[in-house]
């Protein structure tokens, strides 16, 4: 039976986006929209629709007339789809969605369209903490084998500009399925799977890296190997940056003190977060954010999150 919490009270906000998934309680997205409307000085919410009933969400969604737009998360970034009139470029080659957004038809409608910006969460999270950040023609490196890895993999490959991309995970059967995608959209011809600490040593160290796992301690025989694959590339000569997307519920992560120790530039998840979030809120309402207007929700940010630890 599907599962909805309580609908969201639209009725404090002039406009409303919302955020559907499942569980999505400790998300940061509505802090982070807060942050960006309120410093823009706009009655404006993103809300929580926590349920695993996208058919609903849906009809929800076109019912409601203070709705600019939606977030979406796991389990929907995929089952989404096919909801959608549009998808852009980035929707379609990564074949996920975490982002809804309007446009009007010529006869008034409403064409219900798909991306994705964490692509451009991680690309800004590199380009705008990196200084001379040179990736190109450089390999990368994506821990992960989800819904985040395909997005790391475009902005690695798209806006990087890195060449090849690795990926280690610890579920062989998932990197399978990332490549197969990939080479039904003309993307795998650079991708590299890298399954042993011996092949580990063999190519070139990255110079860029997106961590895209939870931050569990490595058990089984699978998960220790990509713990030795990661620390043999991040113990190499050359030292670049790594972008740990975990962040909750705490930053400091076991990925996040080993890229230190090991002389790496550590970039956190919150930086990616506030970049697609950006992105986002560009879409819903035409804002123009600027580097002042970021700066102020990144402080807001960290505060929030200060203030919950």
């Amino acid at each position: 039976m599907a599962k909805l919490l309580p609908l969201p009270d639209t009725s404090p906000y002039d406009r409303v986006a919302y955020l559907v998934g499942y569980p999505i309680a400790h998300s940061r997205s509505p802090d982070l929209h807060r942050a960006i409307y309120s410093t823009s000085g706009k009655n404006w919410a993103q809300l929580l629709y926590e349920s695993t009933d996208l058919d609903g969400f849906i009809k929800y969604l076109k019912n409601d007339a203070k709705c600019m737009g939606s977030g979406v998360t796991m389990p929907f970034k995929v089952a989404v789809i096919p909801y959608l009139d549009e998808l852009t470029e980035e929707g379609k080659t990564i074949g996920a969605i975490n982002t809804i957004f309007f446009k009007t038809a010529a006869d008034g409608s409403r064409i219900y369209c798909g991306t994705n910006t964490d692509c451009l969460g991680i690309r800004d999270a590199f380009f705008t903490n990196v200084d001379n950040p040179h990736y190109r023609g450089k390999p990368g490196l994506v821990v992960g084998g989800g819904g985040t890895c395909r997005a790391a993999i475009y902005a690695l490959q798209r806006f990087l500009g890195c060449s090849p991309i690795y990926i280690i995970n610890r579920d062989a059967s998932e990197v399978d399925s990332v490549l197969q995608e990939c080479r039904r959209n003309g993307t795998a011809d650079d991708l590299i799977y890298v399954s042993t600490t011996e092949q580990a040593r063999s190519v070139p160290a990255p110079a860029a890296v997106v961590s895209a796992i939870p931050d569990f301690p490595p058990v089984t025989e699978s998960e220790k190997t990509v713990r030795e694959i990661l620390e043999i590339f991040l113990n190499g000569t050359e030292k670049g940056a790594l972008l740990e997307m975990c962040y909750h519920p705490s930053p400091d992560t076991g990925v996040s003190r080993l890229a230190l120790e090991s002389g790496w530039q550590l970039i956190g998840g919150i930086e990616a977060m506030i970049g697609q979030g950006v992105a986002q809120a560009g879409l819903w309402t035409g804002l123009e954010i600027d580097d002042t207007l970021r700066n102020v929700v990144r402080r807001k940010i960290q505060d929030s999150m200060k203030a919950q630890h």
